[in-house]
């Protein structure tokens, strides 16, 4: 059984409200999706937590150098 979900979320590049479609049946997951307003890639997180059976979804621009 799929378990579509659809979030509306900001976009960390140019902060528009775009909305994202979540695919919750394959519990934890990391994706890529690319902003319908900028054509920029972002970084979705999504945690599955399975003893409160709750989902964490984390948006990141994915862009931050590290030195």
């Amino acid at each position: 059984m799929k378990q579509f979900s659809h979030r509306t979320v900001v976009c960390p590049h140019c902060g528009q409200f775009i909305t994202a479609e979540i695919d919750a049946s394959n519990g934890s997951q990391d994706f890529y999706d690319e902003c319908s307003s900028c054509c920029n890639s972002i970084h979705f997180k999504l945690l599955h937590d399975q003893v409160h059976e709750k989902y964490e979804l984390f948006i990141d621009a994915d862009d931050e150098q590290i030195f």
